[in-house]
């Protein structure tokens, strides 16, 4: 094993770690929320009624945003997994860099030409979807990123579901 696989697997690891205890530090959050809740409910009062189911339906749709996001989460890592090891990633490691990090504007508009052709030409491979995801993120334009991301995780989807 390598030095990079195993520091990859040790940031891997490090992730899982963290997002366990996020998970558990919300469902301690949520079952406080739901005890407020059912207290507030329990004094009979209208008022107190009112706050106690709003309250209640706070840990429910954090559940659900928890859950919907890891899902996205793990799709997203899914692919760009398979994106690294088919050798696709896009290569950034020569464009010019704002001093924060991120790419130039004018680098990251020509990479997003350039996966824009390749999208055009394949539209419907979750590859040249995925391509693009990450050249409108690299572009600022995290609206159509996520967009076109969810469009390269439903297509990789029915690839694997029709694979034999």
């Amino acid at each position: 094993m390598s030095a990079s696989e195993r520091d990859s697997g040790r940031q891997v690891l490090r992730t899982v770690g963290l997002l366990a205890f996020l998970v558990v530090a919300l469902a301690f959050y949520f079952i406080l929320l739901g005890r407020i809740a059912i207290e507030l409910i329990g004094t009979g009062k209208g008022a107190a009624i009112g706050m106690g189911v709003g309250v209640l339906l706070l840990p429910i749709v954090g559940v659900w945003v928890v859950g919907a996001s890891i899902r996205a989460a793990l799709a997203h890592q899914r692919l760009a997994r398979r994106i690294h090891d088919e050798g696709l990633e896009l290569d950034t490691s020569e464009l010019p860099r704002r001093p924060s990090g991120r790419l130039e504007k004018s680098a990251a508009d020509e990479l997003f030409e350039q996966v824009k052709k390749e999208y055009e030409a394949d539209p419907d491979n979750w590859r040249t979807n995925y391509r693009a995801a990450r050249a409108y993120d690299y572009a600022g334009d995290r609206t159509r990123a996520r967009e076109v991301m969810r469009r390269a995780v439903e297509l990789e989807r029915a690839e694997r579901n029709a694979a034999p």
